[in-house]
């Protein structure tokens, strides 16, 4: 989505690189489903604080994604999503091998994150 919103991949990125493991290995919540969350407030630019309007709109665009994922994927939360059975893990992220991706979904529900804001952004835009 870094086209849509004049944003370089490189920032992007960076921006979104806390969010694996559910936050840093945290577990919590999915980072597709954060990063959906974040595409949505670049589209919606509630960029004043005190704009209870927008924020009502913004904060509505984010319940109505997490519970289209949860119904798809079962759960937003990370941990739930890959059936462990801990909060977190250290920080050291794991070697990226053939055997990590057989365990790890994750760019499946990176695939679903992205269609369901493409399908929201789609939804808003014909509106317009």
């Amino acid at each position: 989505y870094c086209d849509l919103f004049d944003i370089s991949p490189s920032l992007a990125a960076s921006i979104s690189a806390p969010l694996g493991g559910g936050m840093g290995r945290l577990r919590e919540v999915c980072g597709a489903v954060s990063g959906m969350f974040m595409v949505a407030g670049l589209f919606y630019k509630n960029d004043v604080p005190s704009d209870m309007t927008k924020r009502k709109i913004v904060y509505g665009t984010v319940q109505d994604l997490a519970e289209k994922s949860k119904a798809l994927n079962g759960s937003i939360i990370c941990r739930e999503l890959l059936g462990l059975d801990h909060k977190s893990d250290s920080p050291t992220p794991e070697a990226r091998t053939e055997t990590y991706y057989k365990r790890r979904p994750c760019a499946d529900y990176v695939a679903s994150a992205a269609r369901l804001i493409g399908e929201k952004l789609n939804e808003v835009s014909e509106e317009m």
